[in-house]
């Protein structure tokens, strides 16, 4: 209404003219009168505004907003922005320039064409700038979730690294989630259908991805049953290293051969899994058979002494050796120490020791440790076997 009064204001104004001349004059002064405006007043006015604006910001909240700033900057291309916001003032302008110049040579009806054009883009126009804002936010939001979720994780020991990644993807999702409803509801698009549509693709998609979505959900059970860490000495079913990764959907291991080992959530969930390293100490095994003329009780004594002296061997608990079992050619003892932290080369190293100094001290006390022996006997194909073995023979017949 206000635009059709304009219009009605104007053109009953230059309508009153007759000269061609006062036309062209009032033409070129608005036409001279817009490009000065639109070259000049509006970059610098623009300009301005963002100088003053910074400087207030600064003197009244400080350094913060410097720094709040730069993350705007890093995902914001506020540069653009305001070139865009230039050249949409520009173009309205030009707009309003032609629309003018229309009504001062009496093409009114040209010019209602044209103002129907700007009236009928507005809406659009509106929802595009509403839109490119949400989106906006929605990176931001982006990034002020990530450092959010990294400065709770710092200061606390009980969120792991793989916590913190599922964290920061379902806060993520969400974000995405909210800045999606709010985007179709701009553009009046109904979400009912969407929600019908995306559940029967959902079904479709769990009947075809059964197996990924049970690693998925597994993913998130590991997560929050923690039963190992990255770092972690582990033994998953058949495969046993170190946990170098853990995702959403695979556990990663690095075994003793330097091996890159993937193993799919769902897997880890449906076998035992050792931790070797979450009690900070592992008890180690290593057997030894003495001879059945030696005193196992001496034996034991013997052994334990030795292992005081071995490398990377924890004298707390204290080691201990018991006879366990009677072998085919010896008494078997059972020698137990612990070793901490628990690494795979600390064992190694700490297994290799126990041996080497049990070794030197039986030797040094005579004590033998005995291995298999057999011994084998041959006759001739034509010999006479004895009396009594052919009686033997003859009555078991």
């Amino acid at each position: 209404m206000q635009a059709a009064g304009v219009v009605t204001r104007l053109e009953s104004l230059f309508g009153e003219f007759v000269s061609i001349e006062v036309q062209i004059a009032v033409s070129l002064a608005v036409v001279i009168v817009a490009a000065a405006a639109a070259g000049l007043v509006i970059p610098r006015a623009v300009d301005r505004t963002q100088r003053v604006t910074a400087r207030w910001t600064h003197n009244r909240f400080g350094d913060r907003v410097a720094s709040i700033a730069e993350q705007i900057e890093d995902v914001v291309p506020i540069a653009q922005i305001l070139t865009v916001l230039v050249r949409t003032i520009q173009l309205l302008l030009f707009v309003l320039t032609t629309v003018a110049v229309l009504i001062i040579w009496g093409l009114v009806d040209v010019a209602w064409l044209l103002i129907g054009l700007v009236e009928s883009a507005v809406p659009t126009a509106t929802r595009v700038a509403i839109t490119a804002v949400l989106l906006i936010l929605a990176a931001l939001g982006n990034n002020v979730l990530q450092d959010i979720i990294k400065e709770f994780t710092t200061d606390t020991s009980h969120i792991t690294a793989h916590q913190e990644q599922i964290l920061t993807r379902i806060a993520q999702v969400a974000l995405l989630i909210v800045v999606g409803v709010g985007v179709l509801s701009v553009w009046n698009i109904q979400i009912g259908g969407i929600l019908v549509g995306a559940g029967f693709l959902g079904i479709v998609v769990g009947m075809a991805a059964r197996q990924t979505l049970g690693s998925l959900i597994a993913g998130f059970v590991l997560m929050f049953a923690r039963p190992f860490e990255i770092g972690d000495w582990v033994a998953i079913g058949d495969n046993e290293g170190i946990v170098t990764k853990i995702t959403i959907m695979n556990t990663h291991l690095r075994n003793f051969d330097g091996e890159h080992v993937v193993i799919p959530n769902d897997n880890v969930a449906d076998r035992a899994v050792v931790n070797r390293s979450r009690d900070g100490k592992l008890r180690v095994h290593v057997e030894v058979g003495v001879d059945y003329d030696a005193d196992p009780n001496h034996a034991a004594k013997v052994a334990a002494e030795a292992i005081k002296d071995a490398k990377m061997v924890d004298g707390n608990p204290n080691p201990q050796v018991f006879p366990v079992s009677f072998g085919g050619s010896s008494v078997d003892l059972d020698i137990r120490f612990w070793i901490s932290p628990p690494t795979p080369q600390r064992r190694w190293r700490a297994t290799a020791s126990v041996i080497e100094n049990v070794k030197a001290r039986f030797d040094t006390e005579s004590i033998d440790i005995p291995f298999p022996q057999r011994t084998v006997g041959q006759r001739e194909p034509h010999e006479e076997l004895p009396a009594e073995r052919k009686r033997e023979i003859g009555s078991t017949d």
